[in-house]
């Protein structure tokens, strides 16, 4: 599948010059956050190797001369129903170009054509990148949540655009003061020929 000047397709079990990159980039692509959750090589080629169950999604998109921009993975839970995207990620250079958003929609459409309705994704806010880091959330978790504002580039501004929605939160998920913003998209699903 083509999206303007990116190509999306299966990251491949087999293909380890793929596996390979999709670990560089799961690295660089976290490299600023504290901690960093993929901190060494071996780290992020694990993560990688793990998202790769038969019964998930993986995806990854490429340039014109077949280099790999980015990734995203999920897997099932509730039977199907509902997906977990994680994780996505893109590499810094080819950040800010269209290349999450066309993994975003490219993951949605694979979800739907698997008969999935529901997009569930975590939002880690460890460094207080939003004013739902580093307070204490109880007993107001929901007047937190409705209010919440993004203070130094947190991704959950990203997924708002693609049409997710804070649905929750988990309080102290990662430490006390270190959330996990929880965030959901209804995906439709695919309509045959024949309607």
């Amino acid at each position: 599948m083509a999206v303007g000047d990116v190509e999306i397709r299966t990251l491949d079990h087999d293909d380890h010059t793929a596996i390979d990159a999709a670990a560089r980039i799961l690295n660089a692509a976290f490299a600023d956050r504290r901690p960093a959750p993929w901190s060494t090589y071996a780290a992020a080629r694990a993560e990688v190797l793990d998202v790769l169950a038969p019964d998930a999604i993986c995806r990854a998109a490429f340039d014109q001369d077949g280099r790999m921009l980015g990734w995203i993975a999920g897997a099932p839970d509730y039977g199907g129903n509902v997906w977990e995207l994680h994780p996505l990620a893109v590499h810094p250079d080819a950040q800010r170009r269209g290349v999450g958003r066309a993994l975003v929609t490219d993951f949605e459409r694979q979800v739907a054509a698997r008969g999935g309705v529901t997009i569930l994704l975590g939002a880690d806010d460890e460094e207080g990148m939003t004013t739902l880091g580093n307070v204490d959330l109880y007993p107001n978790v929901c007047e937190h949540i409705a209010h919440v504002r993004n203070l130094r580039n947190h991704p959950f501004e990203f997924y708002q655009k693609c049409g997710f929605a804070i649905v929750g939160v988990v309080p102290d998920a990662n430490g006390v003061g270190k959330p996990d913003i929880l965030m959901a998209k209804r995906v439709l699903p695919v309509q045959s020929d024949h309607s």
